[in-house]
């Protein structure tokens, strides 16, 4: 084994001993790859969830040393606001970059390779989410690709007319380390395609209203959403359906004049009777009166 991988393993154990690692910030890499060709540009910057980590800063291990990112002569780079850039890569700016605050904390690291070569393997810095999309790109110096063979963990992996090499549904079992050779070129440096699991989905939505989740659910989910959403929405309408049917049902038969008509029978008065001026004429005779309501 070359020194100098064993001085990249030896930085890589003293950081992962110097400090927990924090998975809420990352070290973020524009453009997010691993190998970059001699007098490229690399600006880096500590985030968290999105946005700049404060109290954080870029640090390396590279040559044999630790050093951050400042305009010091013991330093490399220069700080442009909250990031680090380094205008001008050189060979011995190949080492191990992580992100670290005052109390030692430290991020995962990032293994940075500047070739003098002709060509690069072009490997996300960033983690590669399962489920999702990746391309990996043979690429000389002047941006072109041309047929070349795709190597995994040392082994032949496939070779690509177009120097392109995609992985779809990208799984645990893609990670490795991958480099790629092109015919009387040699081969590229190799860097390692770190996959990380996708976040678990939501859980199940109740009947009150809720931002749509920010990936893409699955089918099955859709539907169980949109069935539970039409069970709830049947619950509150049905009651104010039947209420209004019977209100209008109502309002209509007053309206065409159907109210029943109540029929009252007097009586016939017993025997005959005699009035104040003593003439009471028998009387028989059935009074009939009717009410309409």
């Amino acid at each position: 084994m070359k020194s100098s991988s064993v001085r990249l393993l030896l930085g890589v154990s003293v950081l992962l001993l110097s400090g927990p690692t924090v998975s809420a910030v990352s070290l973020s890499v524009r453009p997010n790859l691993q190998q970059f060709f001699r007098d490229s540009k690399l600006t880096l910057r500590c985030d968290e969830e999105g946005q700049t980590a404060d109290g954080w800063t870029v640090k390396r291990t590279a040559g044999g040393k630790t050093e951050q990112c400042g305009t010091s002569q013991q330093n490399f780079g220069r700080t442009e606001g909250s990031s680090c850039i380094i205008s001008t890569l050189f060979k011995s700016d190949s080492g191990v970059y992580w992100c670290e605050n005052s109390s030692g904390k430290i991020s995962e690291h990032i293994d940075i390779t500047v070739t003098g070569g002709q060509f690069i393997l072009e490997v996300p810095a960033l983690p590669v989410l399962t489920g999702s999309d990746v391309t990996l790109r043979c690429r000389f110096r002047d941006g072109s690709t041309r047929p070349a063979n795709l190597f995994k963990n040392g082994e032949p992996s496939r070779d690509e007319p177009t120097g392109e090499f995609n992985i779809s549904n990208v799984q645990q079992s893609d990670e490795g380390f991958y480099s790629c050779s092109v015919d009387l070129a040699g081969e590229s440096p190799r860097s390692r395609l770190r996959v990380k699991a996708s976040p678990p989905p939501p859980p199940p939505t109740s009947c009150s209203s809720s931002p749509p989740p920010s990936r893409p659910s699955s089918p099955v989910s859709v539907a169980r959403g949109l069935v539970l959403s039409f069970l709830c929405h049947l619950v509150v309408v049905c009651p104010f359906c039947i209420s209004t049917v019977l209100m209008v049902s109502i309002y209509c038969s007053r309206r065409t004049g159907n109210t029943p008509t109540v029929s009252m029978e007097m009586p016939q008065r017993a025997g005959g009777g005699q009035g104040l001026d003593g003439v009471y004429d028998d009387i028989n005779a059935d009074v009939t009166t009717e009410y309409d309501f």
